[in-house]
């Protein structure tokens, strides 16, 4: 099946996704005092490891501001999908949900069928990771198909602290 898949140093699409308070959010935009974000795309509450991911990622938290980089998370599950979820998380960052079928194919995520109604209701996107400069610029783009090959979270931040003190320019715009 062939997709397009975002490049590095491209324009980040505009996504609108829902917050559990009903609000339309611009999935990826720069929001308070952060200017790049940091733009995860998750399986759902279906999975593990997606669990261990995130709690694993709300510890890297003030590293992350103190660069500048702010997190942006979401999935394709539901509102109550996503609410019980949050039972089973231990995070401090906002969580994002509705992300379409069609937003999928655009972000370029690997999509996948569940395997039985007791995984999940709906297809769902592989993971995803989307670091977004000041511009709104693709400074960096990790997509898998498949929940195991996911960046380490110690090196991605090690690395994008560097990035932010170094002046780093994009890598892999060679045309």
């Amino acid at each position: 099946m062939p997709s397009t898949k975002l490049v590095a140093g491209a324009a980040f699409p505009e996504i609108k996704v829902k917050s559990l308070e009903g609000e339309d959010m611009e999935f990826g935009k720069p929001r308070g005092d952060a200017d790049w974000r940091m733009a995860i795309v998750y399986r759902g509450r279906h999975c593990p490891l997606c669990t261990k991911f995130l709690n694993k990622l709300d510890g890297y938290i003030k590293r992350l501001l103190d660069v500048g980089i702010a997190l942006d998370i979401v999935s394709g599950d539901s509102k109550e999908q996503l609410e019980e979820h949050l039972t089973r998380l231990e995070v401090s960052f906002p969580i994002y949900y509705g992300l379409t079928v069609e937003q999928m194919k655009i972000l370029g995520l690997y999509i996948s069928h569940p395997r039985s109604e007791k995984e999940t209701d709906h297809p769902f996107a592989e993971p995803g990771m989307f670091i977004l400069n000041e511009k709104g610029t693709l400074q960096a783009v990790d997509i898998s198909n498949n929940p195991w090959a996911r960046p380490d979270l110690e090196v991605m931040v090690s690395g994008l602290e560097w990035i932010r003190s170094n002046n780093y320019p994009i890598r892999g715009t060679y045309e």
